[in-house]
């Protein structure tokens, strides 16, 4: 079960390295292949805050290219934020949800 946190943590690294280099169908296909493994995973802190950090990102680059299912990945990201208490998701749902007038 670790090789699959490792593996997921990664694609979620490489993602959000290809959105800041602007690929974003690249962080997208990334994003999925982290939240594929994840979900098969049972539920606990460390998968839950990986799939918290993903949504988020998924969220933020759905936003910047203006795609459909941003509010949804918007909704579990913080979702799963709130649950874990994970101070860094926390901060990134904050910041994701200033845009919206909403708050965490």
């Amino acid at each position: 079960m670790r090789s699959a946190y490792l593996t997921a943590a990664r694609a979620l690294q490489l993602g959000r390295e290809g959105a800041v280099e602007g690929d974003q169908a690249r962080a997208l296909r990334l994003y999925g292949e982290a939240l594929d493994i994840l979900t098969l995973l049972p539920p606990e802190r460390t998968r839950d805050v990986l799939l918290a950090h993903t949504h988020l990102a998924f969220y933020q680059t759905l936003e910047l290219l203006g795609g459909k299912d941003g509010q949804r990945h918007l909704q579990l990201g913080v979702s799963y934020a709130r649950s874990t208490r994970d101070p860094l998701a926390r901060a990134i749902a904050e910041e994701c949800l200033s845009g919206l007038d909403m708050a965490l």
